[in-house]
């Protein structure tokens, strides 16, 4: 009996332990329920239906993981991640702002969570602009370049059977046409003193072989940067540039270019519809879009206007929120909504359907992608863009030569890195 008694016991016991066991794996093995707060903004690249769609979807196949998606303008959306303290686990961020915002200690490294593989894949314009001191702080997401865009019946009338390929043959053919009054002033840039004029002399300067920033320190007095600007100056001079783009952003310039009035144009893809849109343009049919053009030193040289997606700092959930920014950054998006924003992936522009939503733009991005420059990614950037657009127009309005005042801005630029 004390037998059996204890044999009973035993085997109690061991029952118990067993469903606890069971019971913890259980546990284990059962997701928390989490919820993440994204912050995106609400114009220009992919549309608040296109990403809320692909949230749900993202929310159907985690049931655990809830996703509140908030919009604000771009304007906006830089001063809402420096006070956020904690409200939000993925935070959209443009280029510039990587390093401002990791000297900040607002974002979490994701350096070894992006393989080799899809580094590879990656255009490396877009991935390098997420890095800051050789580590990866974010997911490369909404791509945007800078392109030339022509008018073709201009070109043709002028005896020119292609676009240019360089800035000389630019000015050339810029002549010619001026020559032959086909246009007053054949091309018009988005030089107005506010961040487009940063852009255009950040790829311009690129396209010369200059750098801005060298190795974290400021180079802006460089013959090659000086010899950028003076070509600016020089167009504005030949009466080639329209005089009114020192006061043109690229709406501006849309507008001039879609009313033809300018047969060239520098500016981002969004153009390329709306410049063929019947109820935007006058130039229907008539546009065509090429590489930037460079020089002897450098094929080509484009600004990158791209964004990404990062992990905020102060995340309570960042494995769930590294995996809603795979998804949204993920080729099954990016392919559905190729329309909307080109692709991060290279090997997307060999896809049949990507290609298929505009065969000129991805024949032309596809090369012009390989040549994407960084405005210089750098902690003090918004001080240097802010004193960088002072000094260029001053040599664009012959108020000081290109090579006075860039030597100015670099004494600028050395007491603002020194800080």
């Amino acid at each position: 009996m004390k037998k059996s008694l204890s044999v009973i016991v035993s085997a109690l016991l061991l029952s118990s332990v067993l469903a606890g066991c069971v019971t913890g794996k259980d546990e284990v093995a059962k997701p928390k329920s989490v919820t993440i707060k994204a912050l995106f903004m609400k114009q220009a690249g992919y549309s608040e239906d296109a990403i809320n769609e692909a949230t749900d979807a993202f929310i159907k196949a985690n049931p655990n993981i809830k996703v509140e998606a908030t919009f604000v303008p771009y304007e906006a959306l830089e001063q809402k991640i420096l006070v956020s303290n904690g409200s939000y686990d993925a935070v959209l961020i443009d280029a510039p702002w990587t390093a401002k915002f990791v000297k900040a200690n607002l974002l979490k490294e994701v350096t070894d969570k992006v393989s080799d593989a899809d580094r590879k894949d990656i255009f490396d314009g877009a991935l390098s602009a997420m890095q800051y001191e050789n580590k990866l702080y974010g997911m490369p997401w909404l791509n945007d370049v800078k392109y030339l865009f022509y008018n073709k019946e201009m070109l043709t009338q002028a005896g020119i059977s292609s676009p240019p390929k360089t800035w000389d043959e630019l000015i050339a053919d810029s002549k010619i046409l001026k020559d032959k009054n086909i246009v007053e002033y054949p091309i018009v840039w988005s030089w107005k003193q506010a961040e487009a004029l940063a852009v255009d002399f950040t790829l311009l300067s690129a396209s010369f072989g200059g750098e801005l920033v060298k190795d974290g320190k400021p180079s802006l007095n460089a013959p090659a940067n000086v010899e950028a600007l003076s070509f600016m100056r020089q167009s504005m001079k030949d009466k080639l540039t329209n005089p009114s783009s020192p006061e043109y952003l690229e709406e501006d310039v849309r507008g001039v270019f879609s009313s033809g009035k300018a047969a060239f144009a520098l500016n981002w893809t969004y153009m390329f519809g709306m410049a063929n849109d019947p109820k935007e343009s006058k130039v229907v049919d008539k546009v065509g879009i090429a590489m930037v053009p460079g020089t002897a030193k450098v094929v080509s040289a484009t600004a990158n206007g791209g964004m990404g997606l990062s992990i905020a700092k102060d995340s309570k959930n960042p494995d769930e929120t590294w995996k809603y920014i795979q998804f949204m950054a993920s080729k099954d998006f990016q392919k559905k909504h190729a329309k909307d924003a080109l692709p991060i992936w290279k090997s997307l522009f060999a896809d049949k359907d990507v290609i298929a939503t505009n065969p000129e733009l991805i024949n032309v991005s596809k090369t012009q992608y390989e040549y994407i420059v960084n405005r210089p990614v750098i902690p003090w950037y918004g001080q240097l863009s802010t004193e960088m657009q002072v000094s260029v127009q001053q040599a664009l309005f012959d108020k000081v030569t290109p090579k006075e005042s860039l030597d100015k801005l670099q004494a600028k630029a050395l007491e603002i890195a020194g800080k």
